[in-house]
């Protein structure tokens, strides 16, 4: 019994030994925990530091591989900038050394230029003398240029009186015949749609159609002058007989059908300086249907086909921009009329048809007599190309219709007319010109026009003819008074009887005439006209003023 309880007593004791010892080998387990537990903590920091070093070790790394780039760069640089300053210290040296040898060229020319500048002083002092001498030379100069001046106005006063001269001279009235060439419907007989000869049917053809298409034989036997024409035509007569006629005429001037436009404005292009001049100056295109006045008026659309009108307004253009430099500005302006059927018709009118009623009026103011009509359009023009776009708007309003001898006949009288103004700044002096150029209407026989048989066309035909009488009958009246001038008696001029001649007689008569054998008998017309190239009208008056 005491054995069990020594034994146990000892195991208690054990047990509590055990305890003790197991309590502290926690304890120790527990410490080891914790130490294990800061070793870990401590390698933790260990590795975040180490890591944080490498980082800073690789940006350093970089950093330094950067400057090392850096200052490699900046070797090449000034190795770079070492090459350039070494050439140019040696390009300096050799300007340098050219400096320094055109130093010494310079101071010998410093050297030499100081002797040239007494010289030059020397000479200075002559030229100064000189001066004072040319001064007075030039005062001398400037009274003699303001007295040539005066004489250059004068002498231009003079030669406008001596070219107005010459052309009153050369006729107040002068005819111009012009043959128009062959063409090829000339050839053959022109039919028009809707248009018929008068009296004629479809079966037999008229004798106008028979003769139609045969060339008149023509010639110009005057070869020096150019003023003789000579026709000749071979008809049958009723009885079958053939008959030959052969007529001979004088013009002033004769151009054959080979003629250019700019030989025919040859011979009229002075006129133009007339107009500038201050004088009235009026050129008609007469002729029978489809002898080309129009084309000679107005011409075509090249330079070489310029008719009379576009050249004659060059012309004028032109004669006043040379009088510019003696003290002349003009001023000028232009209308253009047509007469249809004696009605006076505005072509510049702004609306399809000029509905306002025109009147020629003859006015005078002092010494100067004036026409002119009432209610149309007057335009300033500065420059030709503004009197080509003024024709091109009024050949458009122009009345025109087809007959079978024109396809494109002139139905009315053109007149355009060009007012120049001049006033000399020098001198005080006006003058007024005017330029009417005239194309008239196509005269024709009722039958060969094909017009009998419209009515329309009829009247037209019958005005055109009358008016065209009446400028006969104006020429003739020229031509008798003429030949009674110092008789004590006066013949009557009917200006009058027409609008046509209602104005003042043309100082050119334009002749045209085609070659067809069928116009024969209308070429008999121009004997009258052939003649007043032998009236006289008195002398052209000159539209000038006085100084204002």
């Amino acid at each position: 019994m005491d054995a069990e309880r020594a034994k146990l007593t000892e195991l208690t004791a054990n047990h509590r030994a055990l305890s003790k010892e197991l309590a502290s080998a926690k304890e120790i387990d527990l410490d080891k925990r914790r130490a294990l537990v800061d070793a870990a903590d401590e390698l933790e920091r260990m590795r975040i530091k180490h890591q944080r070093e490498v980082v800073e070790l690789e940006v350093e790394v970089a950093r330094r591989a950067r400057e090392a780039r850096e200052r490699e760069e900046e070797l090449k640089a000034v190795k770079e900038d070492l090459e350039t300053a070494r050439g140019t210290i040696s390009s300096l040296k050799s300007t340098v050394a050219q400096q320094t040898n055109t130093q010494v060229t310079l101071n010998a020319q410093i050297t030499a230029l100081q002797v040239e500048k007494s010289t030059l002083r020397s000479q200075l002092d002559e030229v100064a003398s000189a001066v004072s001498k040319s001064a007075l030379e030039y005062a001398d100069a400037r009274r003699r240029i303001e007295q040539l001046e005066t004489e250059a106005r004068e002498a231009e006063m003079v030669r406008r009186k001596l070219h107005n001269m010459v052309q009153e001279l050369k006729g107040n009235i002068r005819v111009f015949c012009r043959m128009r060439p062959v063409l090829p419907h000339d050839l053959v007989t022109p039919v028009v749609a809707g248009l018929r000869r008068s009296g004629s049917s479809g079966g037999s053809p008229h004798p106008d159609d028979q003769e139609r298409g045969a060339v008149a034989d023509i010639s110009f036997p005057d070869k020096t002058d150019h003023r003789e024409i000579v026709v000749s035509s071979t008809s049958s007569s009723a009885m079958g007989q053939e008959r030959k006629e052969v007529y001979s005429f004088t013009f002033d001037r004769v151009f054959e059908p080979d003629a250019t436009q700019s030989e025919v404005f040859e011979e009229i292009s002075l006129l133009a300086q007339s107009c500038v001049d201050g004088y009235n100056v009026c050129i008609f295109a007469y002729g029978q249907t489809g002898s080309g006045k129009s084309y000679t008026m107005e011409g075509g659309a090249t330079e070489s086909t310029m008719g009379m009108i576009p050249r004659a307004v060059n012309e004028v253009f032109r004669a006043a921009d040379a009088l510019g430099s003696k003290g002349w500005e003009y001023k000028m302006e232009g209308q253009f009329l047509e007469i249809y059927n004696e009605t006076i018709n505005d072509l510049l009118g702004k609306g399809e048809f000029d509905k306002k009623k025109h009147e020629i009026k003859h006015e005078k103011n002092g010494n100067i007599a004036a026409t002119r009509v009432t209610e149309v359009n007057v335009l300033p023009l500065s420059t030709p190309r503004e009197v080509a776009s003024l024709l091109r708007h009024a050949n458009s309003r122009r009345t025109v219709a087809a007959t079978l001898m024109n396809e494109r006949s002139s139905r009315s009288h053109s007149v355009f007319t060009l007012r120049v103004t001049g006033f000399n700044v020098h001198t005080g002096a006006r003058c007024e010109g005017c330029l009417n150029l005239v194309d008239l209407a196509g005269s024709e026989r009722l039958n060969a026009s094909g017009a009998a048989g419209d009515k329309d066309r009829l009247r037209e035909t019958q005005n055109i003819n009358r008016s065209l009488s009446a400028l006969g009958d104006v020429i003739a009246a020229l031509g008798e008074r003429s030949a009674e001038k110092g008789s004590g008696s006066e013949k009557h001029v009917p200006y009058r009887n027409s609008k046509v001649s209602s104005g003042s007689p043309p100082p050119i008569l334009p002749r045209l005439q085609s070659n067809d054998v069928a116009d024969a008998n209308d070429v008999l017309s121009v004997v009258s006209i052939s003649q007043v190239n032998n009236t006289t009208i008195g002398t052209a008056k000159k539209q000038i003023r006085g100084s204002s």
